[in-house]
């Protein structure tokens, strides 16, 4: 819907096109997305009720992956709801005020899931650099500050880039051409110079992605000295073991996010677009709790006893 105010129209509605151009697909596509939405929700709750319910578990790196969780569960939520409704419902309209408020969420869980990661590997980094000193240096009151501070630092940048879209004249055609409210999707309605705008994206995505890659490389540059000095087969086993599920969980996370970057900014890279949205919104929050628990022993341990519980409590 676009409303005219004088000389100059102002969008009140946006049509989100999501998957439009392959009808025959939107039945396959619900129920695959909608199986992996459950499983993501499933998966990621259970990692922070196992957490809560296991003492063994009550330590920093169990902590931030809790956080992990609960942060793929919101950004997950913010895209996945809408893009199964519009696979089914003819009516795909997302208010003005809607679609601001979807992209502001998204933005702030993906940067404060962005820094999360960076800081678990500073928590891999004190387990095998210091492991004496791991449960003196990573106290309590350090990691709720950690966590803090990577939610506010999330809503900041989400609020600063969301801020300079709201300054941008939006006056048709209001046509969406992605399944939710991404940032080049917003910006190609603009009918105002968006200069300001993408100049604030960019230096905010560089300053994030360089220093959350930095903090993991440094990280691990460390960790990797320290492992190639430890003498003994069983230790170095450990300590590998214990960094090849957020070293996978990186490498996605940040690849998907490098592959959105490079995308070229034409028409026939919208589906790029999509899939690359789809991989990152849908699939990873549902594999982040996969990666960490197939590969846990604590994990799968203290999951297989509340199954054994359950089943026995069925069976009296």
């Amino acid at each position: 819907m676009v409303l005219d105010m004088g000389n100059q129209s102002s969008v009140t509605t946006f049509i989100l096109l999501g998957f439009s151009e392959y009808p025959h697909l939107h039945a396959p596509l619900f129920l695959l997305f909608f199986i992996i939405y459950t499983i993501t929700l499933i998966g990621n709750l259970g990692i922070i009720v196992v957490r809560r319910i296991n003492p063994k578990l009550h330590t920093p790196m169990y902590f931030f992956l809790s956080h992990l969780s609960f942060l793929d569960i919101c950004y997950s939520s913010v895209f996945t709801p809408k893009l199964l409704e519009i696979l089914i419902v003819e009516d795909r309209t997302i208010s003005f005020k809607g679609c601001m408020t979807q992209f502001f969420f998204i933005c702030a869980f993906v940067i404060t899931e962005m820094f999360m990661l960076a800081v678990m590997a500073y928590d891999r980094f004190v387990a095998v650099c210091n492991p004496l000193l791991y449960t003196v240096a990573m106290s309590p009151k350090l990691c709720a500050l950690l966590v803090a501070g990577t939610y506010m630092w999330g809503i900041l940048c989400s609020l600063t880039i969301t801020y300079s879209l709201l300054q941008l004249s939006y006056c048709g055609p209001n046509i969406i051409n992605h399944f939710g409210c991404e940032y080049s999707a917003i910006l190609s309605l603009s009918c105002s110079d968006p200069t300001f705008s993408q100049v604030v994206c960019l230096i905010i995505s560089i300053f994030n992605e360089t220093c959350s890659l930095l903090i993991i490389l440094a990280s691990y540059v460390f960790i990797v000295v320290t492992i190639i000095k430890i003498p003994s087969k069983g230790g170095l086993q450990k300590a590998f073991s214990t960094c090849s599920s957020h070293l996978t969980a990186i490498s996605i996370f940040h690849g998907i996010i490098l592959l959105l970057y490079c995308v070229p900014n034409s028409k026939n890279s919208w589906l790029v677009v999509k899939v690359a949205t789809v991989l990152f919104t849908v699939m990873i929050p549902m594999l982040n709790p996969l990666i960490y628990s197939l590969r846990n022993k604590d994990v799968k341990g203290t999951v297989s006893r509340l199954m054994s519980l359950k089943l026995h409590s069925h069976a009296t």
